[in-house]
């Protein structure tokens, strides 16, 4: 198979269109969930928390390095 060039990204084909209630898009979906989910793994930490303002959530240390 050669090597095809484009000139630009809308002269590059999509990707095929599936039918609509297809088994195969769910499969589909959560293989990208959990390949997601194997790149960046969310830690979630039960009970709940409480704080006096939004700035002493944003100093706890569990939400350091994280967004909200």
């Amino acid at each position: 198979m050669g090597v095809r060039k484009f000139r630009s990204v809308e002269d590059m084909p999509g990707p095929p269109v599936l039918p609509r209630l297809d088994p195969e898009n769910i499969r589909l979906a959560f293989g990208l969930s959990s390949l997601a989910t194997a790149f960046h793994p969310v830690r979630a930490i039960p009970g709940v928390r409480k704080y006096r303002s939004w700035n002493d959530r944003l100093a706890a240390p569990e939400h350091q390095g994280r967004r909200c």
